[in-house]
């Protein structure tokens, strides 16, 4: 019984290191260097969010770009845009681009139509639209000087309405909460 547990232990713990070095001779040879990631993937994901219509998001770049601050509603002056018809900025923490958000605010607020589709019984509701989204020419600043490309967004807008007494909801009521999600897929270069 004693060799069968040291051949099980001796087994087991030769099958922890081979992993250990499997994995970490993986990532050493799966990661390249940062220039040559920079040129060769340009892959991101970009997610942005807000609770409330203002002008200012959270927003995180995953993939070809891991970096992470805040999606602001510009016109190409960069003052702020409340309307969002125009431009997106991405201020992150290594440089900034914008993304042309004119067309797909058009198709959001198409689906909205002239007041929000609320469910009358939950007195809440949602909209979604995608739309390919490509970056402004020449607005990379930092380490996004140069950058071109485009995503893929999906604008999603869920809301909670306040119900007027003796009366079923029809999206003209005062939002209570809501969330607006905007997230896809892009290819970027810089």
């Amino acid at each position: 019984m004693t060799k069968k547990l040291l051949a099980v232990t001796t087994a087991t713990a030769t099958l922890g290191v081979l992993a250990v070095l499997g994995c970490s001779a993986a990532t050493a040879s799966a990661k390249p260097a940062a220039s040559e990631a920079a040129a060769a993937s340009t892959a991101a994901h970009m997610t942005a969010f807000t609770t409330d219509d203002g002008p200012t998001e959270q927003v995180t770049l995953a993939g070809a770009v891991g970096d992470y601050g805040q999606a602001v509603s510009v016109n190409p002056d960069g003052s702020v845009n409340p309307e969002h018809d125009s431009q997106l900025e991405l201020r992150l923490q290594h440089g900034t681009f914008r993304l042309d958000i004119a067309g797909i605010d058009k198709a959001f607020v198409a689906a909205m139509g002239s007041r929000f589709p609320t469910a009358p019984a939950t007195c809440s509701g949602t909209i979604s639209v995608t739309q390919r989204v490509a970056v402004v020419k020449g607005s990379g600043t930092g380490a996004y000087r140069g950058a071109s490309g485009d995503f893929t967004l999906t604008i999603t807008l869920d809301e909670v309405d306040k119900p007027t007494a003796g009366k079923p909801c029809d999206g003209s009521e005062a939002f209570l909460n809501q969330t607006i999600i905007t997230a896809g897929p892009g290819n970027i270069r810089f």
